[in-house]
């Protein structure tokens, strides 16, 4: 299954924006990205790009597509990240929490620009898990 890019860089945009506004403004913002990782996770489903989706101009299969899995693996990364932000800042662990947060939202600024830093983590670990098999 596969997701149009547009739509995949529209869902990097709202993590970027909704991270730089949290820094900026309140970590309570990071709630609302937190949220959204959350409910893919469980669902599977999107909300923010399920809420593009009629924004495209072409029929979806005409775009360039985006692998779902991978989508999903970055966004537990995301969720994972901004989770132990938020635990951080509740904790007043300032440092971390701007860590985690800045890790998130320089990974989505990255893959914005082209380069996903979680297809290579990906890709590494599925790597990894093969060459075990191998072996063994």
């Amino acid at each position: 299954m596969t997701i149009p890019k547009p739509l995949v860089q529209i869902n990097q945009s709202f993590i970027v924006l909704s991270v730089i506004a949290g820094l900026i403004l309140s970590p309570a913002i990071l709630l609302l990205p937190f949220a959204v990782g959350v409910y893919t996770l469980i669902t599977k489903k999107n909300p923010v790009i399920m809420a593009a989706r009629p924004l495209l101009k072409k029929p979806a299969n005409e775009y360039i597509q985006e692998d779902r899995d991978q989508q999903l693996f970055n966004q537990w990364i995301a969720t994972v990240c901004l989770g132990l932000s938020l635990v951080f800042f509740s904790a007043g662990i300032t440092a971390a929490a701007y860590f985690f947060s800045i890790m998130v939202m320089a990974a989505a600024g990255i893959a914005l620009m082209g380069y996903c830093i979680g297809c290579t983590i990906r890709y590494r670990l599925m790597m990894m898990k093969h060459n075990r098999t191998r072996t063994n």
